[in-house]
């Protein structure tokens, strides 16, 4: 059974990918293909190097706030180890989507000796603040251009319903679930009362840092910097050069959205930014090359660190500890 969930977790994200890479294909001519090849290899690469260091700056601004959220507990991991599990993370999900918050979790634990439980419930903490800053984005968006992302979303079946509801019974779920812990006293549920308790302390950190103003700064930064390394793909492509935020943050936010649909947004991504950028009459070969293009290149920067940062990781620790 663990290996049927195992197989459909990668499979099934996978699947989704590869249908819309084919439905990219049979909503594009020959001769649009042929294009889109050609715009990718004749893009500006100066603009698409730029994009990936911003990106690169966005992943090192993510470890260095994670630090404010783990000294409430006592805790003062090296930069380096965190940077390190930031970047495994996100190569692992490139791989199962949202794997790699746990792969996160269990490195800073076994080479910075903190519980599992209490880096977890950090790293909750900061994909309920990431998704609040998407929401913004959503709201933001939805304020310029209302009729094109709900067309969008709903083509995407994003349904809020569906969210709330899922949403709800998860509380309900948890409530009951900590009623009938809550009541028994055999060791299995002393050790999930620990864990759990370790878990909430992580995620209530956020009330007790130090340094707000950095963290807010840091956060702030982070979606900048995700923002800015969108954004400056406009210039990689003649067609898309004259596009401005107004047309841009659309795009942006779809993409945000549907990227964790698939193995990392392969196939998707890409296919939901186009539909966007067409809107704003940009020929559909030039929508899809940006969009493939962002893709490509945040992917291969974060496939090129993060399976470095697999071997950098124990390196770097068996150094520190013959110093």
């Amino acid at each position: 059974m663990k290996k049927i969930k195992s197989f459909l977790k990668i499979s099934l994200p996978l699947s989704i990918g590869i249908l819309f890479i084919y439905l990219t294909y049979k909503s594009t001519t020959y001769d649009e293909r042929k294009l889109i090849f050609y715009n990718v290899k004749n893009a500006n690469y100066s603009f698409v190097i730029l994009s990936i260091f911003l990106g690169v700056l966005s992943h090192l601004s993510r470890a260095y706030r994670w630090k404010f959220l783990l000294a409430p507990m006592g805790y003062n991991p090296r930069y380096i180890n965190l940077t390190l599990a930031v970047m495994i993370s996100y190569f692992t999900n490139l791989g199962v989507p949202r794997s790699g918050e746990v792969l996160r979790a269990t490195t800073l634990s076994t080479y910075e000796k903190i519980p599992f439980e209490n880096t977890f419930g950090t790293i909750i903490t900061e994909r309920i603040i990431d998704l609040l800053i998407l929401i913004c984005f959503v709201l933001i968006a939805l304020s310029l251009q209302y009729d094109l992302i709900l067309d969008v979303i709903n083509g995407n079946k994003f349904s809020v319903a569906t969210i709330l509801a899922v949403i709800s019974l998860t509380i309900i779920f948890f409530l009951i679930f900590s009623f009938f812990i809550k009541n028994l006293n055999n060791p299995i549920t002393i050790k999930i009362k620990k864990f759990f308790k370790g878990l909430v302390k992580g995620i209530l950190t956020i009330k007790s840092i130090q340094n707000k103003s950095a963290f807010i700064f840091h956060t702030i930064f982070i979606w900048g910097m995700y923002l800015a390394m969108f954004y400056v793909i406009k210039w990689s492509l003649p067609e898309t050069s004259f596009l401005g935020i107004d047309s841009l943050l659309p795009a942006f936010v779809v993409g945000g959205l549907t990227i964790s649909t698939t193995n990392g947004g392969i196939g998707i991504y890409p296919f939901s930014v186009a539909i966007i950028l067409t809107s704003f009459n940009v020929p559909n070969d030039s929508s899809l090359s940006f969009g493939w293009i962002i893709w490509t290149s945040q992917t291969i920067m974060i496939t090129v660190f993060g399976s470095l940062s697999f071997f950098i990781l124990p390196l770097v620790n068996s150094i520190n500890k013959k110093k």
